[in-house]
């Protein structure tokens, strides 16, 4: 078993969204068509994790950190990696109030020969350790990252979560397929919430629809950790929209209050994101958040994917797994690297970085389920297909998945969500 040893413990269509991506190009050719092997490091494969424990993402920290320890404990199993046991250095990414923790846990991880960096939740996060990362040849895979900005962002980094152009026109034609047009906005000001709050608004303009409060340009964003909500709140209501899309992380939980306190009926006009998807349970009144939905990236995952999961956060955790969000994409992320060194031969970033996609399925191939198959496949010479937990297709040459499912979630009596249905996605060149 892989025991973390940190300080702190803690997408109505049935159709599919076909939209068009600008890649961002770096001064590096990043598409990591090329792959290599045998040149590289023959050390044992140490992967290391950015994940939130601390923060305003922390909730994001368990599933995630399940992910992770559950694919090695998985491709140790199965043998290892080039004949040797994977190992893990856990590490706290903080979030977007605090960018030092982030930092501090690169260098450190840095510091410790990581050649993989899972991580970060947070894409404001991940902006600000790329670059770090890239200079080290530490391969970064997030789980989580959707802001746009990051698509094609460099060699070094790859993502198993869709770019927000999924997620936002998802979260559109959710809120327009419930009949409402007359949308407000609260949203952080931040890469990932401006990014898919213009996503979602250009979506539903592009649907005869409007942005009455917290639009882009407008000027209305708060700031990461803001706890209080009433000035803004008092001057969205007035514009008396039909819906309201909360684009935030921990601060949902301020917003939701106000929003109580001045009135504001919450069943079947109020939506949420992947950032703050999550169970509230006895934080409100029974009551209070039914009928609320939200969209999440990513595949729901099957019953025993998460009976496995909830069995190893308990055995190496000692806490109870209460979400799941972006346990899938943890878990792709972690066997994608390792299948990528065993591809190359070797276990340094830059082999990583260099077999990622192939192994994805980016070249075809043979499809595969498990590390163990895709072991298999590759020592007979065979091209694979990764095909994991999340649903995600083969990354492209931004190291984006080419599609992804986004999953529509509904809160009950309980202030608890469940899986409603889910639509693919896809994003064309």
């Amino acid at each position: 078993m892989i025991r973390r040893t940190t300080a702190a413990k803690g997408l109505a269509l049935a159709a599919v969204l076909s939209l068009g991506l600008t890649a961002c190009a770096s001064s590096d050719d990043g598409s990591g068509d090329s792959t290599e092997g045998g040149g590289g490091s023959s050390e044992p494969l140490k992967i290391g994790t950015i994940l939130p424990v601390t923060g305003t993402l922390a909730f994001l920290g368990p599933p995630e950190i399940a992910g992770v320890g559950l694919a090695i404990d998985d491709i140790n199993a199965a043998g290892g990696v080039l004949g040797n046991d994977v190992t893990v250095e856990w590490g706290d990414s903080g979030d977007s109030t605090d960018l030092s923790v982030a930092s501090s846990t690169a260098t450190d991880l840095i510091g410790k020969g990581v050649s993989v960096a899972i991580g970060a939740a947070s894409s404001a996060v991940s902006l600000g350790v790329v670059d770090q990362f890239a200079e080290a040849s530490v391969m970064q895979i997030s789980p989580a990252n959707t802001a746009a900005d990051l698509s094609g962002y460099g060699e070094f980094f790859a993502r198993t979560a869709p770019p927000d152009t999924v997620q936002g026109p998802a979260h559109a034609d959710l809120i327009m397929g419930d009949g409402h047009c007359k949308v407000g906005f609260l949203v952080q000001n931040e890469a990932y919430g401006n990014g898919l709050r213009d996503y979602i608004q250009e979506a539903l303009e592009a649907g005869g629809c409007e942005a009455v409060y917290g639009g882009n340009g407008e000027g209305h964003e708060f700031a990461p950790g803001e706890t209080n909500f009433g000035a803004q709140v008092t001057d969205l209501l007035a514009q008396k929209p039909d819906a309201i899309s909360i684009v935030a992380f921990e601060e949902t939980t301020a917003i939701v209050n106000e929003l109580v306190s001045q009135g504001w009926d919450f069943n079947g006009t109020t939506y949420f994101v992947d950032g703050n998807l999550s169970n509230y349970g006895e934080d409100f009144d029974p009551g209070t958040l039914e009928g609320v939905q939200g969209t999440l990236p990513g595949a729901q995952a099957d019953e025993a994917f998460r009976d496995q999961l909830t069995t190893w956060y308990s055995e190496n955790e000692s806490g109870e797994l209460e979400d799941f969000s972006y346990s899938a994409e943890s878990y792709d992320a972690t066997v994608l690297a390792a299948l990528a060194a065993v591809k190359g031969e070797a276990t340094d970033g830059a082999t990583i970085s260099q077999n990622i996609r192939a192994v994805s399925g980016a070249e075809g191939g043979t499809e595969v389920k498990t590390f163990e198959e895709g072991v298999k496949a590759l020592e007979a010479g065979d091209e694979i297909h990764y095909v994991g937990k999340s649903g995600i297709g083969p990354l492209n040459e931004s190291n984006d998945p080419t599609s992804a499912f986004i999953g529509i979630y509904k809160y009950g009596a309980d202030n608890t969500y469940t899986f409603e249905r889910q639509i693919e996605g896809k994003i064309e060149e």
